[in-house]
């Protein structure tokens, strides 16, 4: 049980640095320039690790079929959709949006694979969101953001919940690492002709801040973050998606230390509520 407390843990700490990366990130370079540089150096990592000291096998055909979909889900349509969308919103939008994946899990998971929502997980969502709303109130108050930004925005969350739960609905038999990179590799792939008609090169500076933000965008996030929210969904998709929550957080103390975004009051109580609908939608993970 500590161990898959810690590793809820580490993995919102992780997620939630990638709103302030990106934000950082596209003060060099174009949104989808970060992208792809950011899943074709991941993917190339995780795989030469898989095959060349783990000695993996490939996919086969229909494993290939599997990690194309989750990959155009997750990588293509929700990443690519939400580095984007930071051109357009605050990095604070960005933490919040995260926090609404969990609702859209639960539900979709009711409906896709047969999973019941349990009363406590229901008031542990209850109290989630409203404390993501009580800790994000001054910051959308005050946040710049546009309608264009807010709609892509809305369609990589939506994308990142279908690609979760299609994730858990499958069989998988191939290792963590290589489920990741083979996702990450494809989506980036499928990316890169949408990334060709819109990007214009002449605006892109290659210099220590992108690197900076590519890097920690590869590392901390793609490969480490993922590694532990692949892990996650097997124990549980719905549990898993609770985690989320905390991201706002942790993402508020990096927009405060980074990017000089205030911590108010009600991030205070907003915390509080998120820590308590954590509890409740989990308390017999956390007994056990």
């Amino acid at each position: 049980m500590i161990k898959n407390l810690f590793i809820g843990i580490l993995f919102a700490m992780l997620w939630a640095s990638a709103s302030v990366a990106t934000k950082i990130g596209i003060l060099s370079a174009q949104p989808l320039v970060i992208g792809n540089s950011r899943f074709f150096i991941a993917a190339t990592l995780m795989l030469s690790y898989s095959y060349l000291f783990q000695k993996n096998r490939l996919p086969n055909v229909s494993e290939w079929k599997q990690l194309a979909i989750y990959g155009f889900l997750n990588v293509t349509l929700y990443l690519g959709c939400f580095v984007i969308a930071m051109k357009h919103v605050s990095a604070g939008i960005g933490s919040l949006a995260t926090a609404t994946n969990p609702l859209i899990i639960s539900i979709l998971s009711a409906f896709w694979i047969g999973r019941s929502v349990k009363k406590t997980e229901i008031l542990g969502l209850v109290f989630g969101i409203t404390g993501v709303g009580v800790a994000t109130y001054p910051l959308l108050k005050n946040s710049f953001a546009d309608a264009e930004g807010l709609i892509i925005l809305s369609i990589s969350m939506i994308s990142y919940s279908v690609g979760t739960v299609y994730y858990a609905s499958q069989k998988w038999e191939l290792p963590l690492l290589v489920i990741n990179g083979w996702q990450v590799l494809l989506g980036g792939i499928f990316l890169v002709p949408i990334t060709l008609f819109f990007t214009d090169w002449a605006n892109n500076t290659y210099d220590v801040r992108f690197w900076s933000s590519v890097f920690w965008l590869v590392i901390p996030v793609s490969i480490g973050a993922v590694q532990l929210w692949l892990y996650l969904l097997k124990k549980d998709p719905v549990k898993a998606s609770l985690w989320l929550f905390l991201c706002p957080i942790f993402g508020f103390a990096y927009a405060s230390f980074l990017l000089n975004e205030p911590i108010t009051s009600y991030t205070y109580v907003g915390t509080i509520f998120v820590i308590v609908g954590l509890y409740l939608a989990q308390k017999k993970k956390f007994k056990g």
